[in-house]
């Protein structure tokens, strides 16, 4: 995990509401009907309806966060759902109290 490219991914808005959303998706977004949040995350549509922007730039949002490897992602069906990776966000507070 490259410090430079996870600290450029929090330097967006937008991408630190996401990941402050997906922390309790229960509060943020509605029930899903085909996939529980804990398990699978958030359908990235939701998100996109959330954030006000296009689909495009969600997704290259998220495609920058999962980089950096705070989120992950899983597919089902046509449909694509995002988490927090809780061992990126470790990793994280780890570099933020040991290294800087």
């Amino acid at each position: 995990m490259d410090q430079v490219e996870i600290f450029k991914a929090l330097s967006n808005k937008t991408r630190l509401q996401i990941l402050g959303w997906l922390k309790e998706p229960e509060l943020n977004f509605p029930e899903q009907p085909n996939a529980d949040f804990e398990n699978v995350g958030v359908c990235v549509g939701q998100i996109q309806i959330k954030s006000g922007l296009s689909q495009s730039t969600i997704s290259e949002y998220l495609s920058i966060l999962q980089r950096a490897d705070l989120i992950s992602s899983t597919r089902l069906g046509q449909w694509t759902y995002y988490k927090r990776n809780k061992k990126g966000l470790k990793k994280l507070s780890e570099i933020i109290n040991t290294e800087l």
